[in-house]
């Protein structure tokens, strides 16, 4: 088991991590095409009014130049014939000629009516306004702007109206004009914005690096590398944040240091008291039971014919012996025995054994490697786990089998225990249970690392150990244990067992 490997729900994170950027990447630049959109489709507005506009000029120009000239030649008419009867008529004798043409802006119509007379229409570069515009196009410009306003103009020759002009723009080469504008202001955008999309993809993208950089170091401090740092960052707005990122890590460094180094102490006082106060109960409390048992052997010994006085001493007998192997139960799990006299393989075997013989599940021990070598807080760790384990699966659940692994290496130690007793390790987080907590607590003050999973219809707890940081700092005394004092005398325990022997 490799300590730098990172767990499943690290790997997920930084998974969810990297999409994450790559949606917020996605995001902006969709909001830069949208203001793109947003300014092509104002401008695509501004350009149709201004065609409008430009359309709607050249009819009145087209109308301005066609009475000018009309004028003209009539004046000229008159002048060189004297008369101004119906020969006035004449004065614009080539109207349906290519000479008219010039007068006329492409795409407008002109009608020319002299007074008494038919009207006659002229049309300028009909075909030549452009390609033909899409069907809903031509709706959509029918419904929004309508059809050109046609311009009026009066032909006055002599103080009078000679005649009219009407230039209108028509429809069909208005609609293509607009077209051909709009084609060529979208298609000139949609290239420059694909350029400046892809132009905001690199830009927006290196300028997130950073900022997938800082997130993927706070998601490692997250999961307990307190070593991960940011890299010095360019000046800009995120050396800063890098700045605040590392000062964070540094301080929960300091301060999960400061909280082992604390935690370890705690259990090495809370072992010290338990050996203590085992001493106690087994020399002061368990002498008293071994005496209480002998006086009541002597007073059912001696009772004769008095049936009550025996039953009663037999009463006290099975009473006291029941106290005395309450007793050993919790001078066992107070101090394990065989821990420091015969190793941790050798006490997790008769722990096994204990179980096995009051309990009903199976309960199956399997050891791999050389445990003799094992520090003693590590050792006495790993047995406290393997006890609390066994304990959680029989007093929470209903198993039928219950595993305990063990293995060794030069570097750490490590425990799997499964049961399929039930259980969701989804309903293991946030517990209030002190079992756990005092589990995780115990390996994380020793550099390890605990995982609670799902096994075969059950749990999977499994905790690693690291082998090399089990020496506990001296720096800090350990106050001394006050003697507990039991309610009988040693020297009155003493007395009574020499007045029984008698």
């Amino acid at each position: 088991m490799s300590g730098h490997a990172l767990p499943v729900r690290t790997e997920r994170r930084l998974l969810s991590l990297g999409g994450t950027r790559m949606s917020l990447l996605v995001g902006l630049v969709l909001r830069v095409m949208a203001v793109i959109a947003l300014c092509v489709a104002g401008a695509t507005a501004w350009m149709v009014l201004e065609v409008h506009r430009g359309i709607h000029d050249e009819a009145v120009g087209s109308a301005d130049r066609v009475v000018r000239e009309a004028q003209e030649l009539a004046w000229r008419e008159l002048t060189w014939r004297g008369s101004a009867g119906r020969y006035a008529k004449y004065a614009f004798p080539d109207w349906r000629s290519s000479h008219t043409l010039r007068f006329i802006s492409p795409g407008n119509c002109v009608a020319l009516t002299w007074e008494g007379e038919a009207t006659q229409t002229q049309c300028s570069g009909l075909e030549t306004a452009g390609g033909p515009a899409p069907a809903w196009f031509v709706v959509l410009h029918r419904h929004l702007l309508g059809h050109g306003e046609p311009v009026r103009r009066s032909i006055i020759l002599n103080r009078r109206e000679a005649g009219t002009v009407v230039a209108t723009p028509d429809p069909g080469a208005m609609v293509r004009q607009v077209w051909r504008q709009v084609r060529v202001l979208v298609g000139t955008a949609f290239a420059m914005a694909v350029c400046i999309g892809l132009l905001a993809t690199v830009v927006i993208g290196l300028t997130l690096r950073p900022a997938a950089l800082i997130t993927r170091v706070l998601a490692r401090l997250e999961h307990g590398d307190l070593a991960a740092r940011v890299p010095r960052l360019r000046p800009g707005g995120f050396d800063r944040i890098a700045g605040a990122v590392n000062a964070l890590g540094h301080g929960l460094e300091r301060s999960t240091a400061e909280r082992k180094a604390l935690t370890q102490r705690l259990f090495q006082v809370q072992e010290e008291e338990r050996r203590a106060l085992a001493r106690e109960l087994h020399d002061e409390f368990g002498q008293c039971l071994t005496a209480t048992g002998a006086l009541a052997a002597a007073i059912e010994a001696g009772a004769g014919d008095r049936p009550d006085l025996h039953e009663d001493a037999q009463a006290i007998s099975r009473i006291t012996r029941q106290m005395m192997q309450t007793l050993r139960e919790a001078l066992a799990h107070l101090r394990p025995p065989d821990l420091e006299e015969f190793g941790l393989q050798r006490a997790l075997q008769r722990l096994v054994a204990t179980w096995q013989r009051r309990e009903a599940p199976a309960f199956r021990l399997a050891v791999d490697g050389d445990f003799s070598g094992v520090p003693g807080p590590v050792a006495l760790s790993v047995y406290r786990i393997v006890q609390e384990c066994l304990t959680n699966a029989v007093r929470h659940g209903r198993p039928t089998e219950v595993d305990v692994q063990l293995g060794v290496s030069a570097e750490e130690v490590f425990v799997v225990v499964r049961d399929d007793g039930g259980g969701v390790p989804a309903d293991t987080d946030g517990v209030d249970g002190h079992g756990l907590l005092g589990m995780r607590e115990r390996v994380e003050a020793l550099g390890g690392r605990l995982r609670i999973g799902s096994a075969r219809n059950g749990l999977r707890i499994e905790a690693v150990i690291p082998i090399a940081r089990h020496v506990l700092d001296g720096s800090v005394p350990i106050p001394a244990l006050p003697v507990l004092r039991a309610s009988v005398d040693r020297d009155e325990t003493s007395l009574i067992l020499e007045r029984v022997a008698a």
